[in-house]
């Protein structure tokens, strides 16, 4: 099944770990045989400590970019996926299941499209923490 990319001006993908930046017209490709693709708006600059789920983002990101490390990391996002599921409720849970079974057959972009949910959840309870942080102390009921 081909892919269809329509890439806006100025917009890089990866291709095969091959970076690749449009012209200042939008362009469309379609890509007949398997590639591994990222675009510029998938991608993870810098690798995330302190967030699990965005690490185990990057790592795969990561296997994408660079097929040479799948072997080494395999193994590594396959550990950080499963001690990933039971920290999170069922639905996303499955989405970090679904991520490490594309692992696991070689199918690293599904893997990331699974991941992006997780992400949001991850971002959506860290916000909320430091909301919670940065809120004022319940009053203490005078007896």
């Amino acid at each position: 099944m081909a892919l269809k990319l329509t890439l806006k001006p100025n917009e890089r993908v990866v291709i095969n770990g091959c970076v690749i930046r449009n012209a200042d017209r939008r362009q469309v490709f379609v890509i007949e045989n398997r590639a591994d693709v990222i675009r510029e708006n998938e991608l993870i600059d810098e690798p995330p400590v302190t967030r699990p789920a965005a690490r185990a983002y990057f790592l795969i990101q990561c296997a994408v970019m660079q097929s040479d490390l799948r072997d080494r990391l395999g193994p590594e996002i396959r550990d950080l996926l499963a001690r990933l599921v039971p920290v999170y409720r069922p639905e996303i849970a499955q989405k970090v299941f679904e991520a490490a079974s594309n692992v696991s057959i070689g199918n690293h972009y599904m893997a990331l499209r699974a991941m992006r949910p997780v992400m949001q959840h991850e971002d959506k309870v860290l916000a909320h923490i430091a909301a919670m942080n940065d809120a004022p102390p319940p009053a203490a009921a005078e007896g």
